[in-house]
């Protein structure tokens, strides 16, 4: 169920997207404005990044296969990051024109026009990325929340240079001339300053797991929370946590009481993954058994019950 609806947004943050591109270029070129050019630019960046996140969704999710042991989740942390760099490519493009119609500017014709599709633009991007983000914090989608922070990034851009057009029209009517012109370029380059702003942002979020970071804090905290509970184990060590797309890996060596018998410390292992597992979704735990030993080795004795008995 969680992959269909993936699936459907994605899809249309894909139909939404491209119906922007071409409306935004269309009126951009026909009257003359490299702010709304830019936006089109702009909404072609979130349509690649709603292609990026389609593909992402649907391949992510497949099972592991013999050369991917680990399965495919890191495809959407790939697509992030792959998004986030021809961000800037383009972001810097944006800046190029502006600078150059701020140097040479150009007249400005129906600004109404440039106006109106700014304004069609912040809504559809509203109700999109609101669905975008809701099914991104319910499936834990980096590939779905890269796509709504474009689409909420572009709601503030489109409003910008909606204002900037507006305040052109009305001085416009007021002094004679093109004396506010240059507001079109200037917005143009912030247009692309949030843009950067959105994929460094992006580049933070995603490039971290192609490194196998460890989980949050928090998320880690639970996972040690857990072992306590348990009276056989008398500590453990070597935790080591990852993150691939919406999965999360955990290995951890549990150290028990020698004399406890194998079948009792699989059964209680087998405890701990269910345990572990309500806790954090979507998680894979490897646990490796070991007996406790005296003295402690430095490793473990920091998370000793019997350690820790004493110090009380």
């Amino acid at each position: 169920m969680n992959q269909n609806k993936k699936e459907s947004v994605a899809g249309l943050s894909i139909l939404s997207n491209s119906f922007l591109v071409f409306s935004k270029l269309a009126i951009g070129v026909a009257i003359g404005s490299v702010s709304v050019i830019s936006e089109a630019i702009h909404s072609a960046l979130d349509l690649l990044a709603a292609l990026i996140a389609w593909f992402a969704v649907r391949n992510s999710n497949k099972p592991p296969d013999k050369e991917h042991k680990f399965g495919h989740g890191k495809i959407e942390n790939v697509s992030g990051f792959v998004e986030a760099i021809l961000i800037f490519i383009a972001a810097f493009w944006i800046i190029y024109e502006a600078v150059h119609r701020l140097i040479y500017p150009g007249d400005i014709e129906n600004i109404g026009l440039g106006i109106g599709i700014m304004l069609v633009s912040s809504v559809v991007n509203l109700y999109v990325s609101g669905k975008l983000m809701q099914t991104a914090l319910e499936t834990d989608s980096i590939a779905l929340k890269a796509d709504a922070i474009h689409l909420r990034t572009d709601i503030y851009t489109s409003t910008g240079v909606m204002t900037a057009l507006l305040i052109i029209w009305l001085m416009g009517s007021v002094f004679e001339g093109n004396h506010f012109h240059w507001l079109d370029p200037l917005c143009a380059i912030a247009v692309a300053l949030f843009i950067m702003k959105a994929a460094y942002g992006l580049v933070k979020e995603s490039f971290p797991d192609l490194l196998d970071s460890s989980l949050p804090e928090e998320e880690v905290r639970l996972i040690e929370e857990t072992f306590p509970s348990f009276g056989e184990i008398m500590s453990f060590k070597s935790l080591k946590t990852r993150k691939s797309g919406n999965e999360k890996f955990i290995e951890v060596d549990l150290v028990f009481d020698d004399k406890i018998s194998l079948k009792a410390a699989h059964r209680v292992t087998d405890e701990v993954i269910a345990k572990v597992r309500a806790k954090i979704p979507l998680s894979h735990v490897t646990i490796h058994m070991e007996p406790c030993i005296v003295p402690c080795p430095r490793s473990c004795s920091e998370k000793c019950v019997a350690n820790r008995a004493k110090k009380t």
